[in-house]
C-alpha cells in the first residue's frame, strides 16, 4: 500500500480590485506564496454591515446563529441520526476505491461513499480545493465564491472530515484541479474506481469529462507498463445521482421530455413516483489507506478573500452536523414545521422558514433525509398543509435540477431557454445602486444589505429584488444572477439561474410579465417596517407606517417604478397593477 506524502500544490488566488467605490471589477491572478492579497470587495461588504449598529428595536445589533444549538448538542443530534441510519452488512470488494467529494459534503445518505466501501477493501475519500471555484464569473467578472460562502464551505469540509473519522476514515484534502489530482492518486494507490456525485451544468460536466480522460490515460499507461491488456485494466469514474429528492432514473419520462410547467411536473411525479430510502452505512467504513499527511484546508486569505464576520442578522454554521441539527431544531425542538406554510413568507429572524438551503446547496444535507423526517413528524405529531409544503418546495428544487438536464447551457444565455429577445441595459451605476442597497426603496435596499452582510436573503426578498432589477430598472438579469452567485451561501447553478430566468421572463414561467409591486409587497410582508428598520437603522425613528415610504426622509429613488408610485402620505401606493406572486424563489428552502 502506498504511503502518500502530501506536497502543497501551487494555488492561484483571486485578487479583486475596486477602482473606486462604485467601479468595474478588475481581476488579476497572483501567487499567494509571494503576495498576500486582501479583497477590497469584501472589505466594502464588511463596511456595509458595520455601518448599521442598531436593530429596529433600537437595541444593540444582534446576530442569530443558525442552528442555535451549541456544539455538544449538535454532535449529539448528528450521532443520533447516524445511529438511525446504520446497519450491519459485509463488503465484498477488493482493492482501493476513491470517493471524490464535490457538492455532496455529507456522510449520511451518500451513495457514492457507500458504493466505494462496498466495492473495495480500502476507501480513500478526497476533496479537491479547485482554484476555478475562486475565479470570476463568466460575463461580469464578479468573484465566483464570496468570503461568506467560502467560509461556510470550509466549515462543511472540516465537518465532513470529522464525520468520516467517526466512521473509521479520513479526508484527503488536495489543492488543485480534480483532473490532475485524481488520476495521480488513482495511480499511486492502484485504485480501480473513482466514485462521485453526478452534476448537471456545463462547468461541472467539463470537469467530469477531464477526470474521465485522465483516468483513461492512467489505465492505459499502467496496463502497458505491467503488460496487462487495457481491457483488463480499466480505471473507471462512476457517477451516482444524489442531489434530488426524486431520483432522475425514477421519473416517468426522459429528462428531455420534462414538462415545462412546474404544476404539471409536480402532479405527474406525485402520482407516479416514489422516493427512495436514505442509504444506510455500516458502523465502520475503515480502514483508511496509509497516508502520512492528509492535508489541510487553505485560509480565506490564501483563497484571495478577506475574512468577513457576520455582526448582524443570521450567521449560518457550515457542515453536516449543523445541517442535521437545524432539521432537529426546526422540526422537533421548536416544533415549527406545523406552521411553516403560514410563516414561510417572513423576512426577519431565523425561524420564519426552515433555512435548510445552505446545507442542501453544499450537499451537507440530503433532501431524502428531510423527506423522511417530515414523514416521521407526520406519524409522531401531525400532518397538515405545512408539512406537505416543505416537500412541495423540495419538488421545486428537484424541478430546477431536472430543467438543467433538459436545457443545458441555455439557462445561462441572455434569452434563456425560450430564446427571448429583449433590450437589456447593463448600466453600471444603476446596477451598483441595486448591488449596494442604495436604490431609494427601503425594501430593496434592506434586502440587498442583508445579502451582503449575511450571505442570505429570504425567499420573498429574492423575488422582490429580482423583479425590481429586471422590471423597474431594465437591467440584464445575468448581472443579478452573477451577483447572487458571489454572495449567496446557498448558491447552486440550477436553482440560481433557473429562478433568475423564471423571474426575468426568459424561463419557463407561463406569465412572462410577472411583476412584484414594491408598495404591495411592503404592506403585505413588512407592514410596520420592522424589517427595513432593522437593516436601515436610519428609518427606526420614522413612524412605522412610513418606514417603507419615507419620501424625502430617505435617499432619492434611483428610478421610478414601472407600475405605481410611492408617495410620502402612502395613500395610493399599490400602483396600476396588482399581481399575485405566489411562485416561490426556490433555493430550498429559505
Amino acid at each position: 500500500m502506498a504511503i502518500l506524502h502530501c506536497t502543497p500544490l501551487p494555488f492561484l488566488s483571486l485578487r479583486t480590485t475596486l477602482c473606486s467605490s462604485k467601479s468595474t471589477l478588475t481581476s488579476t491572478l497572483t501567487n499567494p506564496t509571494t503576495t498576500k492579497t486582501r479583497n477590497p470587495l469584501f472589505l466594502a461588504m464588511n463596511s456595509l454591515a458595520k455601518s448599521e449598529p442598531v436593530s429596529s428595536s433600537g437595541s444593540s445589533s444582534s446576530t442569530y446563529e443558525v442552528p442555535e444549538l451549541d456544539a455538544n448538542d449538535m454532535d449529539r443530534v448528528a450521532d443520533n441520526a447516524f445511529r438511525r441510519y446504520t446497519w450491519n452488512t459485509k463488503r465484498s470488494g477488493k482493492g482501493t476505491a476513491i470517493v471524490w467529494f464535490r457538492n455532496d459534503l455529507r456522510v449520511l445518505d451518500n451513495e457514492a461513499l457507500y458504493k466505494a466501501w462496498l466495492s473495495s477493501e480500502t476507501v480513500l475519500p478526497v476533496y479537491c480545493v479547485d482554484p476555478r471555484l475562486f475565479a470570476t464569473t463568466y460575463h461580469f467578472g464578479f468573484p465566483k465564491t464570496g468570503a461568506l460562502r467560502a467560509q461556510f464551505l470550509l466549515e462543511c469540509v472540516v465537518d465532513l472530515r470529522k464525520n468520516l473519522m467517526k466512521k473509521g476514515l479520513n479526508l484527503l484534502v488536495q489543492h488543485g484541479k480534480p483532473e490532475e489530482i485524481l488520476p495521480s492518486l488513482a495511480k499511486a494507490f492502484q485504485a480501480h474506481t473513482v466514485y462521485a456525485q453526478k452534476e448537471t451544468c456545463s462547468e461541472e460536466l467539463n470537469v467530469e469529462r477531464l477526470v474521465m480522460e485522465g483516468l483513461k490515460q492512467v489505465a492505459t499507461s499502467s496496463g502497458e507498463s505491467s503488460g496487462v491488456t487495457v481491457s483488463n485494466n480499466i480505471l473507471k469514474l462512476q457517477l451516482v445521482w444524489g442531489t434530488t429528492m426524486y431520483h432522475l432514473d425514477d421519473l416517468p419520462f426522459d429528462a428531455t421530455s420534462l414538462p415545462d410547467m412546474y404544476t404539471q411536473f409536480r402532479k405527474i411525479i406525485e402520482a407516479k413516483c416514489t422516493i427512495r430510502s436514505c442509504i444506510k452505512l455500516p458502523p465502520s467504513l475503515g480502514p483508511p489507506p496509509l497516508i502520512e499527511d492528509w492535508g489541510c484546508l487553505p485560509s480565506l486569505e490564501q483563497l484571495g478573500l478577506c475574512s468577513q464576520n457576520v455582526i448582524k442578522g443570521m450567521k449560518f454554521v457550515g457542515g453536516e452536523t449543523a445541517g442535521l441539527s437545524r432539521v432537529h431544531e426546526y422540526f422537533w425542538k421548536k416544533d415549527l414545521l406545523k406552521v411553516y406554510k403560514e410563516t414561510r413568507n417572513g423576512m426577519l429572524g431565523p425561524d420564519y422558514s426552515t433555512k435548510f438551503s445552505p446545507w442542501l446547496a453544499s450537499g451537507s444535507l440530503s433532501p431524502r433525509f428531510i423527506y423522511e423526517e417530515v414523514k416521521r413528524y407526520e406519524n409522531e405529531r401531525l400532518a397538515n398543509s405545512s408539512t406537505y409544503w416543505v416537500l412541495f418546495e423540495l419538488i421545486w428544487r428537484d424541478y430546477f435540477r431536472f430543467l438543467s438536464v433538459k436545457y443545458g447551457n441555455s439557462l445561462f444565455h441572455l434569452g434563456g431557454p425560450r430564446k427571448v429577445h429583449r433590450n437589456w441595459s447593463q448600466d453600471k451605476n444603476l446596477f451598483e445602486s441595486w448591488r449596494d442597497g442604495c436604490t431609494g426603496y427601503p425594501l430593496i435596499d434592506a434586502n440587498m444589505k442583508e445579502l451582503s452582510t449575511t450571505g442570505f436573503m429570504s425567499n420573498r426578498g429574492r423575488q422582490i429584488v429580482c423583479s425590481f432589477l429586471v422590471r423597474d430598472m431594465g437591467i440584464d438579469w445575468r448581472m443579478g444572477a452573477e451577483w447572487f452567485e458571489t454572495c449567496l451561501l446557498d448558491y447552486d447553478p440550477c436553482s440560481n439561474y433557473g429562478n433568475w430566468t423564471y423571474g426575468s421572463g426568459v424561463g419557463n414561467d407561463p406569465r412572462e410579465d410577472r411583476y412584484f409591486s414594491i408598495p404591495k409587497q411592503a404592506q403585505t410582508y413588512d407592514p410596520e417596517g420592522e424589517y427595513v428598520a432593522y437593516w436601515l437603522p436610519q428609518l427606526h425613528k420614522i413612524q412605522k407606517e412610513k418606514r417603507n415610504f419615507p419620501a424625502n426622509m430617505y435617499i432619492p429613488q434611483i428610478v421610478p417604478l414601472k407600475f405605481g408610485t410611492i408617495s410620502g402620505n402612502n395613500k395610493d401606493r399599490f400602483g396600476a397593477r396588482r399581481i399575485n406572486n405566489e411562485r416561490k424563489w426556490n433555493f430550498q428552502k429559505k
